[in-house]
């Protein structure tokens, strides 16, 4: 009898998801240009989200305004938890530093709902750039300070802070060069459009271990298995070892408690699929799933450091 009990939870498990029904298709919003960190994510987990929730779920690229595009369709859209936006949330801890005004209030509309990922920054240049190392970069940056064009994912972006206070703390300066995402900026890179740019390893490490790019460092508690060779910001002694991007999903933030706490639990569900796991593993990536309180509270504690970097570099979206 108990053993019967055990099968019929180990089977209901996969359905908790469904205690709450849809009666539509679900979308991720997705605020920023295909083939970076949120959109490879958003694709990846939208078939298997869909499975556990009873609906089909798509992907839509709402870009534009540093990503309040996207955040204010989401927070503008109906409160029943079927616009789901997922982006790298350091957009909205520095955001509200960056606009005089936001057409959305981060706190009151929009609800977290759970973090998905954490995957390390890749520091890389162009093939052709005579800087081998992460030595000789940070000494061409202080002997020849805004030579070298950075390639960031746009003004005000995590990328574009710490490749900003990484230059000061080599002595120099870099001039950045703002692209609409990550994507963008990397195949700048590939391109030698630009010298330099720096991207979560999920979207970035294919170039660097195909030879599109060179990987001169990596943020994080750790070098990367699949790059070895990359030294940690942590061993270098720069600014910022734990920067990252951090993937997470919030929807309308009106949206009734009960239906946040089933996309909360179908989410860490979908990141726990042994498929979805390996293929982040891969890209450089590791689930962070410890639900919508504490995402909040990572938000908060984010927009306070952030909006310090901010302050004291005297960033502005012109720059």
């Amino acid at each position: 009898m108990l053993r019967r009990h055990l099968l019929a939870a180990t089977l209901a498990a996969p359905s908790i998801a469904h205690a709450q029904t849809f009666d539509r298709p679900l979308r991720i919003i997705v605020p920023n240009a295909p083939g970076g960190t949120s959109d490879i994510l958003a694709r990846l987990i939208a078939t298997p989200l869909g499975k556990l929730v009873g609906q089909s779920v798509v992907v839509e690229n709402r870009t534009g305004a540093g990503g309040n595009i996207g955040a204010d369709h989401v927070a503008k859209s109906p409160p029943d938890g079927t616009a789901m936006l997922l982006l790298d949330v350091s957009v909205l801890a520095t955001n509200p530093f960056l606009f005089t005004r936001l057409p959305f209030d981060v706190e009151k509309d929009l609800a977290t709902v759970n973090m998905l990922i954490y995957a390390p920054y890749i520091l890389a240049a162009r093939n052709t750039l005579a800087v081998p190392d992460a030595a000789a970069l940070a000494a061409y940056v202080k002997a020849n300070p805004g030579k070298l064009n950075f390639g960031n994912a746009g003004a005000g972006t995590l990328t574009h802070l710490v490749s900003v206070a990484l230059a000061a703390s080599w002595g120099g300066g870099m001039t950045q060069v703002p692209y609409r995402g990550g994507a963008p900026a990397l195949l700048a890179v590939v391109s030698g459009e630009a010298d330099l740019t720096m991207a979560g390893a999920t979207q970035s490490m294919p170039y660097v271990t195909q030879g599109q790019m060179r990987g001169i460092a990596v943020s994080g508690p750790r070098r990367l298995a699949t790059l070895p060779d990359l030294p940690t910001f942590a061993e270098l002694g720069w600014p910022h070892p734990n920067a990252g991007t951090w993937q997470g999903v919030l929807v309308q933030g009106n949206t009734p408690p009960a239906v946040v706490a089933k996309l909360e639990e179908a989410l860490r569900q979908v990141m726990q699929e042994p498929a979805v796991r390996q293929r982040v593993a891969e890209l450089g990536g590791e689930p962070r799933t410890d639900g919508a309180r504490a995402f909040r509270e990572q938000l908060r504690a984010d927009t306070a450091s952030l909006g310090k970097v901010i302050r004291e570099h005297n960033i502005t979206l012109d720059q």
